[in-house]
């Protein structure tokens, strides 16, 4: 049974803002440390986590630029089996977790070449991948539409269940000690140049040794947080698709598809349970969750054109969310300017990837006050620049 704050002191060694997938894996490996660990959402398990397709994608979410980036990605990814038996066995829940590979196709000579200089990247970057003509692509994939000019076999690349797993880590969370505050986090409170907890929206001020913020994309709006200090962490708005593989039809894909069509990113993720998730589009239109018709028809259109028998499948979600995206497109994580609070934010699309290394890097530092060395490049402090011109 979960301890909340009706029955509970209200200070703590740790108090996490934000019960997101970064938040609650932060919250149980602190606890698992021996840390008096609170956590402070209205819905712990919500968040970007309903909407992401779970794709642990290092290799074939690599981009231009980000190559720092990557080799937290793929440490990430070398913790996530044990990452997934662990909680498997903490939550007494599956995860979904799948080491089902990826495939990553082109359907005309632009998109194709842009997938080799992808190719290429990866090559460079030391990583495994397999370039296949487009009629091996279909041998792999039978569904696809013959038109594939060519793809990218990625057996690395696996994929998780993201709301099994924001389910897991509240169970674990729970069995763990960590006590949950349902509300809202409504002021950071400080005091003598230190963070020294949060007063929540139903006027409770919670006290803790330290506070970490992992809001997701509602980190840089909590009030109370010097201008100095607020994370530049914006929201990027996703929407996806949801459709139910009927058995007849089953398998209908054995592994993630990605594609390039017309120059824009698709993905399909097939679930064991019979789902199949599409997505996503990248909208920056500020907080709006609004699931639109140009939206959903985008992300059908494509997936048509890549799968033609994808219109035979019944509907069963649309949805849209904001990923939490920093200017660089890597995630926040350590001390910040302001003495006690911690940042633990602006994962951007790899927030489920990156779940592991975050929690094993924050239990670390908030254990130790000493930032692991992965995670050094991705302190508070690269932007310390440009944090005065984000807004409060």
């Amino acid at each position: 049974m979960s301890r909340t704050s009706d029955d509970v002191s209200t200070v703590s060694d740790v108090l996490v803002i934000g019960g997101g997938i970064i938040g609650l894996v932060t919250a149980w490996r602190a606890a698992q440390h021996g840390l008096a660990t609170a956590v402070v959402d209205p819905e712990p398990g919500g968040g970007a986590a309903r909407v992401a397709a779970g794709m642990l994608a290092a290799v074939t979410e690599l981009h231009y630029g980000e190559q720092t980036l990557l080799g937290l990605n793929l440490e990430s990814a070398r913790r996530y089996p044990d990452f997934a038996a662990e909680l498997t066995e903490a939550a007494g829940l599956d995860l979904g977790y799948r080491r089902c590979g990826t495939l990553a196709v082109a359907l005309d000579a632009d998109d194709r070449a842009q997938l080799r200089e992808l190719h290429a990247l990866q090559q460079q970057s030391g990583l495994e991948s397999e370039w296949l003509s487009g009629r091996e692509c279909r041998r792999l994939e039978p569904m696809l539409a013959p038109g594939v000019r060519g793809g990218l076999r990625v057996d690395g690349d696996h994929q998780i269940d993201p709301r099994r797993l924001a389910a897991a880590l509240v169970t674990a969370c729970e069995r763990a000690g960590v006590v949950f505050h349902r509300a809202w986090a409504e002021r950071l409170s400080v005091a003598r140049e230190r963070a020294r907890g949060v007063r929540t929206a139903d006027g409770t001020d919670l006290a803790a040794g330290q506070v970490v913020l992992a809001a997701g994309s509602l980190s840089g709006r909590l009030a109370g947080v010097p201008d100095e200090v607020v994370p530049p962490v914006r929201p990027v708005k996703g929407q996806v698709v949801r459709l139910t593989v009927p058995k007849r039809y089953a398998p209908f894909l054995s592994r993630t598809v990605r594609a390039v069509v017309r120059g824009g990113p698709l993905y399909l993720v097939p679930r064991e349970n019979g789902e199949l998730v599409i997505g996503a589009t990248s909208e920056e239109l500020g907080w709006d969750t609004t699931v639109t018709a140009g939206g959903v028809y985008e992300l059908l259109r494509d997936a048509h054109e890549l799968m033609p028998g994808i219109t035979e499948l019944p509907l069963a979600e649309t949805r849209a969310g904001l990923r939490p995206a920093s200017p660089d497109n890597a995630p926040l994580l350590g001390p910040s300017a302001l003495d006690g609070l911690l940042l633990a934010t602006g994962h951007h699309r790899n927030g489920v990837l990156l779940t592991p290394v975050t929690g094993d890097v924050m239990a670390h530092v908030l254990t130790t006050g000493d930032l692991p060395a992965a995670a050094r490049p991705f302190t508070p402090g690269r932007f310390a620049a440009t944090l005065t011109e984000q807004p409060a």
